[in-house]
């Protein structure tokens, strides 16, 4: 669907106090908000950082390292649960979706997309309901005590 093969991303999902605070100071907007994406920039060349476990394939001791099987740290996906649950009452589906758009939200913010203008907010959420589509959380999957 997206990015590469070794791609992480870190997701964390907290409270609506937890993410007035992340949003004040990331943002200066002193309000919870649903979900907030903070991309990272780990292709910087000759700047490699290895930590403990990280390593796929690859000998430490020799140096031999192989790249291209290290994770690619793409960025940090934050989830205000509280918000979450509050928009999945409003929209009238379950708390799986609703975690699972905002997780796509976030996840595509971190790839590029946006929602700026008309023209990308539209692209945006295409690319949003293709993807809940391809993961059983589309809209036109009926609630059951399964997914709700």
């Amino acid at each position: 669907m997206l990015g590469q093969e070794h791609d992480e991303v870190g997701v964390t999902l907290v409270t609506d106090a937890d993410m007035q605070q992340m949003n004040r100071e990331h943002r200066g907007i002193d309000a919870p908000t649903d979900v907030l994406s903070f991309a990272l920039d780990d292709d910087a060349p000759g700047d490699v950082a290895i930590a403990s476990g990280d390593v796929a394939s690859g000998d430490i001791a020799t140096g031999h390292v192989t790249l291209a099987n290290l994770p690619h740290l793409v960025g940090d996906i934050i989830i205000s649960v509280e918000r979450a649950e509050a928009q999945s009452e409003e929209y009238g589906h379950s708390l799986q979706r609703e975690i699972g758009f905002l997780l796509i939200h976030g996840l595509l913010h971190l790839y590029g997309y946006d929602h700026i203008d008309e023209q990308d907010r539209i692209a945006m959420r295409a690319e949003e309901e293709r993807i809940l589509a391809v993961l059983g959380l589309g809209r036109d999957v009926p609630e059951t005590p399964h997914n709700s």
